[in-house]
């Protein structure tokens, strides 16, 4: 059941608040009981048979916290951390493993398929940070029921954000159950904003990216202007799926008087890979950093040492989205953006940006934007093969440039720059002309002009943390519960609404 699917906006949604509301007058264990009953639909309705696996999995989290807290026992942690990567392993991995093993031996009989639970790797890294700071003393022993709410909660259940039992518990406890009319207000339009990036935007890229890499992926020559349009159309694609799905979470929980940490801030503002993963999927940073960076060494022993920290906790990083060594070539690319982005912190260390320091923000925002943009294609190729099909466009492979039927007169106007010009033979182009680039670049303008959605509703604290502080233009347009933003809401609501008719999936909804 997809946040955008009629479903659960017309059906699962309305019961869920009615029967909190009317389960808040009993007292807020009949409200956290409601809230695990519908969580526990919402997750069984794509498979009963994974319901038992993340219930199971919770029970014996919470005996295994509830005997860590008493006896701060090393064995009992390591149990607790081989229980869920066992798990997370075996599910995700299992396949990849083995298909990479009769890859490498000719043994196909030792293939194995397993379907992937939703959501197995946001509530594994969610247990395992909260075992690790039972271990450590850092928390207390939770009801069985609050803490199968902290998993089982389903807004941030199947795609994050990876949600701190320290930021949900406590908070939860603090607050009467039932339903405040201010919340649901700030929630639902988090909610609308976040429905039109997915269903809208992020689609409308779709149909500029997918095309080109299923073509890449089939073996067919990409062109140049395929390959840099279809590249970029997913680079926005993702963001605004991504950011979409985040942005609906954080509605959802506020609907019921819960703020979730931020998981999105304009990343693609960012003028560094470093400032890149402040801003990028911040609460999956914040867990590799704090569970396995800083257990690692962090930076106490040395650059040396850092570095090697660093290009770890990246692959492994990447390899968590996915079950692909494709993934992994996307983390490790990242980390070795990481490593050089310090080292160059390092060496210019103390000395003054040459030039306009505007100029120097620039050329830091385009390196930023064009290595993430790069990486995104091993992230997105289906394959090895697929991914070096989409560079070979790229590049201008063989020092001419491929270009689709009828654009011949533009590509020999810039002959003189580009080099000599070939036309393509295929009747079906991947780059449907200069209209696609213009709603392309449209859509990046939105995303490096516009404030992102903690700005613009700054005063109504969307989320958990420190709130960035917002500009002129967040504070002229910022959000407030009057009849003009209503109807501005409803507009963009009703445009979402019909717009998800269509069949479009979460990116990471299988993560």
């Amino acid at each position: 059941m997809l946040f955008n699917s009629y479903l659960f906006m017309l059906v699962f949604l309305p019961a869920t608040l009615g029967g909190y509301a009317l389960c808040g007058r009993f007292g807020r264990r009949a409200g956290t009981g409601w809230l695990v009953l519908c969580s526990m639909v919402f997750y069984g309705w794509w498979d009963m048979a994974y319901l038992a696996l993340i219930l199971g999995s919770t029970l014996v989290n919470y005996r295994l916290g509830r005997s860590l807290a008493e006896t701060r026992s090393r064995a009992v942690l390591a149990l607790g951390l081989a229980f869920n990567l066992g798990t997370l392993g075996w599910f995700k991995y299992a396949g990849l493993f083995s298909r990479t093993f009769a890859d490498l031996t000719g043994l196909d009989g030792f293939i194995v398929t397993v379907a992937l639970p939703l959501g197995i790797s946001f509530f594994t890294f969610q247990k395992i940070a909260y075992l690790v700071d039972c271990w450590r003393g850092e928390t207390k022993p939770y009801d069985i029921l609050e803490f199968s709410l902290f998993v089982l909660f389903f807004p941030q259940l199947i795609a994050g954000p990876i949600i701190h039992h320290a930021e949900f518990l406590p908070q939860y406890q603090a607050r009467r159950a039932g339903l405040d009319a201010g919340n649901v207000a700030v929630g639902l339009t988090l909610f609308i904003i976040g429905l039109f990036k997915k269903v809208v935007i992020a689609e409308s890229m779709a149909r500029y990216a997918t095309p080109m890499f299923d073509g890449a992926a089939a073996g067919n020559p990409i062109t140049v202007l395929e390959a840099w349009s279809g590249t970029l159309a997913y680079t926005l694609q993702i963001y605004f799926d991504f950011s979409g799905y985040s942005d609906m979470a954080l509605g959802l929980g506020r609907m019921f008087g819960l703020r979730f940490p931020a998981n999105f801030a304009s990343p693609y503002k960012a003028t560094s890979i470093i400032e890149f993963w402040r801003r990028w999927h911040i609460t999956l940073s914040r867990f590799l950093r704090d569970y396995l960076y800083v257990p690692l060494g962090g930076n106490r022993h040395g650059e040396g040492r850092r570095m090697a920290n660093l290009l770890v906790v990246m692959l492994l990083g990447g390899l968590w989205h996915g079950a692909n060594w494709t993934f992994a070539v996307w983390g490790g690319l990242h980390g070795l953006f990481l490593v050089i982005n310090h080292l160059w912190r390092k060496l210019t260390a103390g000395m003054r940006a040459p030039g306009p320091a505007f100029a120097y923000r620039a050329a830091g925002w385009g390196l930023t934007f064009l290595a993430v943009m790069l990486a995104w294609v091993f992230f997105r190729a289906a394959s090895f093969e697929a991914a070096m099909n989409v560079f070979h466009g790229l590049i201008v492979a063989e020092g001419r440039f491929v270009v689709t039927p009828g654009l011949e007169a533009v590509a020999n106007r810039l002959a003189p720059l580009l080099g000599p010009v070939s036309v393509s033979e295929r009747a079906l182009p991947y780059f449907l002309g200069f209209h696609q680039l213009a709603v392309t670049l449209l859509v990046l303008g939105l995303a490096l002009v516009l404030p992102n959605t903690q700005e613009w509703l700054h005063a109504h604290q969307p989320a958990l943390g420190e709130q960035p502080r917002p500009g002129h233009l967040a504070r002229r347009v910022a959000w407030s519960p009057n009849a003009a933003w209503a109807v501005a809401m409803i507009v963009v609501g009703c445009i979402a609404f019909v717009q998800s008719m269509q069949p479009v999936e979460f990116i990471y909804w299988q993560f």
